[in-house]
């Protein structure tokens, strides 16, 4: 019961996150833009767009559990990325926080490759996906 619990919660919380991130761009999509463009990315309306998008596909796979080890995959990448590039060595000189918000990006990296690895767990999931694994009789 308590494994079930953990899963469902920390599947409630990476919903959680990216359905704020998601409302956020939503709710200022210029100055999402506007963030994106100072990091030197092309058409950034377009990509603010591309980001909320996908940002609400993690939340509904997330909740869902459906393809939720391709979902967790593509989010860490793509947190990943946002560590990297709104974040990375070239910010730390100007304001030393911004490792924080680095190292920050990689703990929630670690995060979703476990949930990847281990999955939606057996309750309120949808069993569907492109990368599955066979669970063995032997397997906890």
């Amino acid at each position: 019961m308590a494994k079930t619990a953990a899963i469902l919660i920390a599947r409630l919380i990476f919903a959680g996150v990216f359905a704020m991130a998601a409302g956020f761009k939503l709710a200022g999509m210029e100055s999402t833009a506007t963030q994106i463009a100072s990091i030197g990315f092309p058409a950034p309306l377009l990509f603010a767009w591309v980001a909320a998008l996908f940002e609400i596909a993690l939340v509904i796979a997330f909740l869902t559990g459906a393809f939720f080890t391709e979902a967790a995959l593509l989010a860490a990448a793509y947190v990943l990325f946002l560590g990297v590039a709104f974040y990375g060595p070239s910010k730390w000189t100007d304001d030393p926080m911004m490792f924080g918000f680095f190292v920050d990006h990689f703990v929630f990296v670690a995060g979703l490759l476990y949930a990847a690895v281990h999955g939606p767990g057996e309750r309120l999931a949808v069993r569907r996906g492109l990368i599955w694994r066979q669970e063995t009789a032997g397997e906890a």
